[in-house]
């Protein structure tokens, strides 16, 4: 599938508010915070260079399954040394041996159970954290309101994840169709992670 001027925009768009986001909106954190942000979202501006650059077929490239991964562990990972101080090795400890799983399980031989498994697990627990956890902080005031935001970015960027797996597997829509909207969904979650780090 050739991709469009206005995808092309799109990309650029998710490009430089990620990069805005990396100069502007992680200062006054930790440290340990700051670079787990400033990799979630490096990895999400180099994703929107490379779809800009190469087009829709770098998705075919098996790579994109570990880079993927860097996203959601780093974000989940900055919010957790943020906010539940009492989880922070824990929580470090997971992120590490998850991404260290899901590059074992990739780059060699493996059941196919087992690599699905694995993303899945890594996926799920980061993925549900970026979700759920800046809309509880919200609930109970020890945030912004406007907080939640970044648990929208987190619930679209599940959905980004399901976009990327159904591409693979036509079985109720076309890669075509499903890669439409693949720049829209970056955009809008880059827009409220952008929107929420800095209201929240």
């Amino acid at each position: 599938m050739k991709m469009s001027i206005l995808d092309r925009v799109l990309l650029l768009g998710t490009g430089l508010l990620a990069a805005y986001q990396i100069v502007v909106g992680i200062d006054k954190l930790s440290s340990t915070s700051i670079t787990a942000y400033t990799i979630g979202f490096g990895v999400l501006l180099l994703s929107a260079l490379l779809l800009f650059i190469l087009g829709f077929s770098v998705l075919d490239n098996s790579i994109v399954v570990i880079i993927s991964t860097i996203i959601p562990l780093s974000i989940s990972t900055g919010l957790i040394w943020e906010h539940l101080a009492a989880y922070r090795t824990f929580y470090l400890v997971f992120a590490i041996v998850g991404f260290l799983a899901v590059i074992l399980t990739r780059s060699m031989q493996t059941p196919a159970n087992l690599r699905t498994t694995i993303l899945a697990i890594v996926h799920g627990i980061s993925g549900v954290i970026i979700f759920l956890l800046p809309i509880f902080l919200s609930i109970f005031r020890r945030t912004r309101p406007d907080f939640a935001l970044v648990g929208v970015g987190g619930a679209l960027m599940g959905l980004e994840g399901l976009i990327l797996s159904f591409s693979k597997f036509q079985f109720f829509i076309s890669k075509e169709t499903i890669r439409r909207f693949l720049p829209w969904l970056l955009l809008i979650t880059t827009i409220c992670f952008v929107a929420g780090f800095k209201l929240g």
